[in-house]
């Protein structure tokens, strides 16, 4: 199991989109800090994920592709966007693959790839937000779109009813004394 941290949009949104994934195992939402002079703490989550079931390469293509990852706007201290990374290997492989993916991209990536120094995690009500909220407006407006184009273009890799099916079975059974 390896783990990265993704920061760009709404945590909501982001959680909902490495949830919806295969190979990915664990996505913790909150605020995620690095070094200065980016410091202070910032929407985003942790993804603990397999590597043999997907690889960061595609993790990152996906988020790329699932927040304004081109858009400097008023609100990047907020919702900077960003790949924390937790070694150097790491810090290289996704540098490597921003590079390689800009090539996809009408306009220059802004997403930074930053060196993981802290995490809080977001108030529990909040958590799992989109698992436990599917027809609230926001989601309805901000996060469906975002899961249509996960099913449409990482077919492969999204999650199907069987698959989300399965692990609420599983988690039910662990919590099973």
């Amino acid at each position: 199991m390896e783990k990265i941290g993704f920061g760009g949009g709404c945590h909501w949104c982001t959680e909902a989109v490495f949830q919806a994934l295969r190979g990915v195992h664990v996505v913790r939402q909150g605020w995620i800090k690095s070094l200065p002079p980016f410091d202070t703490f910032s929407e985003a989550v942790l993804v603990d994920f397999e590597p043999c079931e997907i690889d960061l390469a595609t993790l990152i293509e996906v988020h790329l592709r699932t927040h304004a990852s081109q858009s400097e706007h008023s609100f990047r201290t907020k919702y900077r966007s960003a790949v924390y990374v937790f070694d150097e290997r790491q810090s290289e492989f996704a540098n490597r693959a921003l590079r390689e993916l800009q090539q996809a991209f009408d306009a220059p990536l802004i997403t930074e790839v930053m060196p993981f120094d802290g995490f809080r995690p977001s108030e529990p009500r909040i958590q799992n937000y989109y698992l436990q909220n599917p027809e609230r407006p926001f989601c309805k407006n901000y996060i469906d779109p975002k899961l249509a184009l996960l099913r449409r273009k990482f077919k492969r890799f999204a999650k199907t009813n069987d698959d989300e099916a399965g692990e609420r079975a599983s988690e039910a059974e662990s919590v099973t004394p």
